[in-house]
């Protein structure tokens, strides 16, 4: 069972979409846990399309236990790298908005 509060606290949840992008399970993989009880669930639905959100912590422990730790820590690896590279492009996008801003400013402070 869920402690108490987990299914409110931020990144304790997701949905089977994500989890299928960021720990590379299939939904097929989710229900098959739901149905041996061995992950908790919840249904929503946004713009009428529905989906499961599971939580985290028993996700990883079920992908631990029928995959592998190996495979769990691989993917957490993978998509922890993807969000870094995604950072890094986002953070040299705006370095490159602030350096034209600043040549913007610097002309315009000797014209």
């Amino acid at each position: 069972m869920a402690a108490y509060g987990e299914w409110n606290r931020k990144g304790a949840t997701l949905s089977d979409v994500t989890a299928q992008k960021e720990y590379r399970v299939t939904r097929d993989f989710i229900v098959k846990g739901i149905r041996d009880g061995k992950l908790e669930y919840r249904e929503g639905a946004v713009w009428g399309n529905p989906y499961l959100r599971v939580l985290r912590s028993q996700l990883e422990l079920y992908i631990a236990e029928e995959l592998g730790a190996e495979r769990l820590s691989s993917n957490k690896n993978q998509t922890e790298l993807r969000r870094i590279k995604k950072e890094m492009v986002d953070l040299n996008k705006r370095l490159v908005e602030l350096r034209a801003r600043r040549t913007e400013i610097e002309k315009a402070m000797q014209g």
